[in-house]
């Protein structure tokens, strides 16, 4: 088992930044960032795998970066110029295995609670 604890929702502006963090209770393969909003359909942002391949939505190119800590088994989403449609509870997911990194929610086995970040315009 695997336990995913987030940090580092809020709420900003649209244009600000937040960092989210997704601390692990162990090593894991393949970590990914997924949000849903009210309404919507889960939806994969970004992911990283364990040789730091990384892989993002269309809607957060050049905006989002994932990054990963081994040393503290935590993952990171750096959200800048973020928008009113960023705005969604976000989630950290993580596997145990190594296929690239992945945006299929199916994937993933291991999923943290969630932080809300919300973007005002």
């Amino acid at each position: 088992q695997v336990q995913l604890a987030e940090s580092g929702g809020g709420s900003v502006q649209s244009g600000g930044s937040l960092r989210l963090s997704c601390a692990a209770s162990r090593p894991t393969y393949t970590m990914g960032w997924f949000r849903q909003a009210p309404g919507k359909e889960r939806e994969g942002v970004a992911s990283i795998d364990s040789d730091d391949s990384t892989a993002y939505a269309d809607s957060v190119k050049g905006r989002f970066t994932i990054s990963q800590d081994y040393a503290k088994n935590t993952f990171y989403l750096q959200m800048n110029s973020l928008e009113p449609e960023d705005t969604a509870m976000y989630y950290c997911s993580a596997s145990r295995e190594s296929w690239g990194p992945v945006l299929t929610a199916s994937f993933y086995d291991y999923w943290g609670q969630g932080t809300q970040v919300t973007v005002s315009s």
